[in-house]
């Protein structure tokens, strides 16, 4: 397979929109109805208002961190010679660690600022992310970035405008870090991990990190520094990343008791 689409969707009244930018939209818009579903279906009331106002808090956190991420871990030379370059976001080049960050950092701030449990709120979160990394990861394939090591003996190889045979990593990720991880949640979420505060969030990240870890296994390393850390350890940057979300994972599923079971949102 040839794998040659332009990263614009469409255009209209002289503006280009991005496959990028609907995956993000996509993705956000998901999560809010299935998190509004989740947290109906187990009993934790927020306030519809706190949900919408929220959803701004989400993208900031997404963004800012995501687009931070991604200058100071994969390319920060380039981004120093060219800083008007960090706000073209819509070009891509944005990291999941990075936009993870950003995002339980902003989550943390506006908990503590409506008095909401910080764990019970996010561990609904949790359950729809999955969507949004798949929508992603398609859009990744579709920008023709974050490439797969050369292969020529997949049946399935793709062609990007290199010309040479990959893997299609991005869509090995969309099936792990997407569908599978999100059949993971759902079902914990309905096994009602969600009574043990922090434990759905845990199960995320352990769930991301070793999924990522073998889809980084068939991908090529984004950054100087990565390709180093490779060829001296054998692991990229990214799968020692995912030692850490891994570890994470482990210590929040560890923490959780039954003691911590939701009772509604002004816990804190």
């Amino acid at each position: 397979m040839v794998c040659n689409f332009s990263p614009v969707a469409f255009r209209a009244f002289g503006f280009s929109v991005y496959w990028y930018s609907f995956a993000y939209i996509f993705g956000i818009v998901f999560a809010f109805k299935l998190t509004e579903f989740l947290m109906k279906k187990s009993g934790y009331n927020v306030e519809s208002k706190l949900m919408d106002d929220f959803i701004g808090v989400v993208v900031l956190g997404i963004i800012f961190g995501g687009r931070v991420g991604y200058v100071l871990f994969y390319d920060f030379g380039f981004y120093f010679h060219n800083p008007l370059e960090i706000f073209k976001v819509w070009k891509g080049g944005m990291s999941f660690f990075g936009g993870f960050i950003g995002i339980v950092a902003a989550t943390y701030w506006f908990c503590k600022k409506h008095h909401l449990n910080f764990f019970s709120f996010i561990d609904h979160w949790a359950v729809g992310v999955p969507i949004g990394l798949f929508f992603g990861r398609i859009a990744n394939f579709i920008n023709g970035e974050l490439l797969g090591k050369p292969s020529s003996e997949v049946a399935w190889f793709v062609i990007f405008k290199d010309g040479v045979p990959r893997h299609p990593s991005q869509i090995y990720e969309a099936i792990l870090e997407g569908v599978l991880l999100f059949l993971i949640m759902v079902f914990a979420f309905y096994k009602k991990q969600y009574k043990f505060s922090g434990r759905l969030s845990g199960i995320f990240c352990l769930g991301y990190g070793m999924n990522r870890f073998i889809g980084e296994c068939f991908r090529e390393p984004d950054s100087i520094f990565s390709w180093n850390l490779f060829f001296s350890t054998g692991i990229n940057l990214n799968q020692y990343f995912c030692f850490a979300i891994m570890s994470l994972g482990v210590f929040l599923i560890y923490r959780s008791s039954a003691d911590e079971i939701v009772t509604g949102s002004t816990k804190n």
